[in-house]
């Protein structure tokens, strides 16, 4: 059986992340700076084992302090500026990349739903999914 392939790319497709298998983790972030970074309600993204990622191309990166207090790392186009991965200080061995980067409407369901106190009001998670707030 073959493993399961998937690249996600930034808007010009200069940068990509290629990933092998599922995802660990897919979740939903409704944190103010994911709001602004994403320029959406929120921002979702999925974790892979770093081993599992291959990123081609050229990137700048942002790092910023959570409300978690974990540094995090956002790796971005230098052309179009689009997010294509990110990583957590505290966790080095997973590697985040945004879903709408995959631009593939069949990616496997959000697991998870943090920083709900700052989620919109319309805003209805997966019924599933574990909350935080």
């Amino acid at each position: 059986m073959t493993e399961l392939t998937r690249t996600a790319q930034c808007s010009c497709g200069q940068l990509r992340a290629t990933t092998q298998g599922e995802p660990v983790r897919v979740s939903i972030c409704h944190c103010f700076a994911c709001q602004r970074r994403t320029g959406s309600s929120h921002g979702v993204q999925a974790r892979f084992p770093v081993a599992n990622v291959q990123v081609v191309g050229q990137s700048r990166s942002y790092r910023r302090v959570a409300e978690s207090s974990n540094t995090i790392r956002f790796r971005f186009c230098p052309t179009c500026g689009a997010t294509v991965s990110l990583s957590i200080d505290s966790d080095p061995d997973l590697l985040g990349i945004p879903v709408g980067a995959f631009a593939d409407p069949q990616f496997p369901t959000p697991t998870v739903s943090i920083y709900e106190c700052s989620a919109h009001s319309w805003f209805v998670p997966p019924a599933d999914a574990e909350r935080w707030d």
